[in-house]
């Protein structure tokens, strides 16, 4: 009956299941795991399951609005009888039974009659189990989503290990990611590029989309330190040239490329919307270049494409400068935009792209967008030749700002450090006077700015630290 220090719960089956990135597949197994974290999670799902099966049809005649409820009001990914059917339903009565609980009678008369789950996929769209008619219908409103989760089992035109290519229908591809965060490493590389390539052959437009937690957490950083920290410089140059490569190949290839973004849209993720034809982002979309966190610069053409959207911004009688300056601070203090909306302000999105308020309805969206660009006649952009950098007019500027703000005790040496290598690479090198270079010119300078940042140990540092705590690190 006294206060005791709080103690951290650790279990081994926990982190057992941690590896497994399907949440379904995640809790199917962390329910029959014989431990006190099983018997919790049995313990509270058995009264939850034998509840809401009371519910209907006292507070609603059909089961999906529950779990619509649940996830919208809760904000939990999947609902009462989604969670159901993934840990089984038949199995799972059994052992309330056994454990003391009894769901309704609709549920018995449900698998006596043969019906093994409350939700099913069926041409293409999801169903639900409806009580009163004893057959399965098609949750109102539904018919236009795109859901990935359904067309998963019957569409895979192409898959690797960490990407899967389905067909949308209507000449559309959709490239979806399933590694962990969606970090972009070779799988991904390979399934974008394999995305584009079928599409030119045979389609007429891809989507890039998926329906994890979030779009995509960036590079695959792990695999970047332990490059660095092996030395392997060469092997690092060309995993970003590849990156490189792929953004180009996504801007320049002959059928529109439409992104989807929703969540976390960090990084490499960033950089992926920024090289797409259209972005149809879902409004909860938290869009940036986070590099700089991290002790480096945006290597995916990030860099490169911030600095071409704000040459292309530059009007007569500008102070250009300004519009620099702006941009370089959005990725030198790693903004992170709060919403879709907000990532207009910050350049992330621009004219003509789009926001999806319901998540089921972005990949709908994304593909209407791509059909749309398709019909109106596509034709294959060529690269930018034109961009006009500021030289070290610019780049006198940014340099002395940086010391300013290390003198002022703001930012450490490392910092300015990093913010003089994108500074020139935004000002395009040491040029004499204000010019105009290419877009390769600048992958290049963005490409060795990003390896030589590599080669710092306070830089490995702060990626050891992401890696380690999940925690910047600021040195």
């Amino acid at each position: 009956m006294e206060y005791g220090p709080k103690q951290k719960v650790k279990f081994q089956s926990m982190e057992m299941l941690k590896p497994i990135e399907d949440l379904r597949k995640r809790l199917k197994a962390f329910s029959q795991v014989q431990d006190k974290a099983g018997d919790f999670f049995r313990e509270t799902s058995y009264g939850l399951f034998q509840y809401v099966t009371n519910r209907i049809p006292e507070i609603s005649d059909e089961l999906y609005r529950i779990d619509d409820a649940m996830r919208a009001g809760f904000g939990w990914e999947l609902g009462p009888f989604e969670t159901w059917d993934a840990v089984g339903v038949r199995e799972t009565v059994s052992a309330m039974e056994t454990a003391g609980y009894k769901p309704a009678q609709w549920v018995y008369e449900m698998l006596e009659a043969g019906h093994e789950n409350f939700y099913r996929s069926h041409n293409g769209q999801r169903q639900y189990y409806d009580i009163e008619s004893k057959e399965y219908k098609q949750i109102p409103g539904t018919e236009k989503f795109v859901l990935l989760d359904v067309l998963r089992g019957t569409n895979v035109v192409w898959k690797n290990a960490g990407c899967s290519i389905i067909d949308l229908g209507d000449g559309i591809l959709n490239v979806e990611f399933h590694t962990k965060m969606n970090s972009i490493g070779s799988e991904i590389i390979q399934g974008l590029n394999k995305g584009i390539d079928l599409a030119e052959q045979s389609f007429r437009g891809v989507v890039i989309g998926n329906e994890a937690a979030n779009f995509s957490a960036g590079a695959n950083l792990a695999l970047v330190f332990m490059y660095a920290i092996d030395q392997e410089y060469d092997e690092l140059n060309l995993m970003i040239k590849q990156f490189q490569n792929t953004m180009m190949r996504m801007r320049y290839s002959a059928i529109p490329v439409v992104a989807a973004p929703h969540g976390l849209t960090l990084g490499g993720g960033c950089e992926l919307c920024l090289h797409a034809d259209r972005v149809q982002a879902a409004a909860e979309s938290y869009i940036g270049l986070v590099e700089f966190g991290v002790g480096v610069i945006p290597g995916g053409g990030g860099t490169k494409e911030m600095t071409l959207r704000t040459s292309a911004a530059y009007e007569e009688g500008d102070t250009e400068y300004n519009a620099l300056r702006n941009v370089f601070m959005t990725i030198g203090t790693a903004k992170v935009s709060t919403s879709a909306h907000e990532a207009f302000d910050l350049g992330f999105m621009r004219r003509g792209d789009g926001i999806t308020l319901n998540n089921n309805r972005l990949i709908a969206e994304a593909k209407a967008e791509a059909i749309l660009l398709a019909e109106a006649g596509y034709t294959k952009p060529t690269p930018k030749t034109n961009i006009k950098v500021q030289g070290r007019g610019g780049l006198g500027m940014f340099v002395t700002g940086a010391y300013a703000m290390q003198a002022g005790g703001f930012i450490s040496e490392h910092d300015r450090k990093i913010s003089e290598k994108l500074a020139y690479v935004m000002c395009g090198g040491d040029l004499s006077m204000p010019s105009e270079v290419s877009e390769q010119y600048l992958l290049d300078l963005e490409r060795e700015a990003f390896l030589s940042l590599c080669g710092e140990r306070k830089t490995l540092e702060r990626i050891k630290s992401i890696l380690t705590t999940g925690k910047p690190l600021r040195n």
